[in-house]
């Protein structure tokens, strides 16, 4: 098995000012052997946030910080399975007044690792790890 990190997991490690090695070092304490990655969603997400982040010594910590998780965690890539799985998603949670995605971790059948745990439930047959 495995679990998929969602952006909100590396979001609260950044403002806390924890290092990446020591997230995944907490994260590995409670998942074990499991493995470990990003989607590219999560990816888009975190370099999106740290372009918009001001001043600019804000952004250059988060950009390294990004480049850091990109070098220490693997990034599962984008497939027309997944596009299926994410456009099925979409179609029924928009319908419920939400956007979610957790296609990566439905194609793999891992877990998703989230801080965010209300949105990801709405997605039947993915399972959650609440992350703080």
């Amino acid at each position: 098995m495995g679990v998929v990190l969602d952006s909100t997991v590396w979001i609260a490690a950044e403002r806390r000012r924890r290092s990446v090695l020591d997230t995944l070092d907490s994260l590995r304490s409670c998942l074990g052997d499991e493995i470990v990655t990003i989607a590219v969603m999560t990816a888009a997400e975190l370099i999106h946030g740290a372009w918009r982040a001001m001043p600019a010594a804000t952004r250059a910590r988060r950009e390294d910080f990004v480049e850091e998780i990109f070098a220490r965690v693997p990034l599962y890539p984008f497939s027309s399975r997944i596009a299926r799985i994410i456009g099925h998603i979409d179609a029924v949670t928009r319908s419920a007044g939400k956007t979610i995605i957790g296609a990566t971790a439905m194609d793999l059948g891992f877990s998703v690792a989230t801080a965010n745990e209300r949105h990801y439930r709405l997605i039947p047959g993915l399972r959650v790890l609440m992350v703080s």
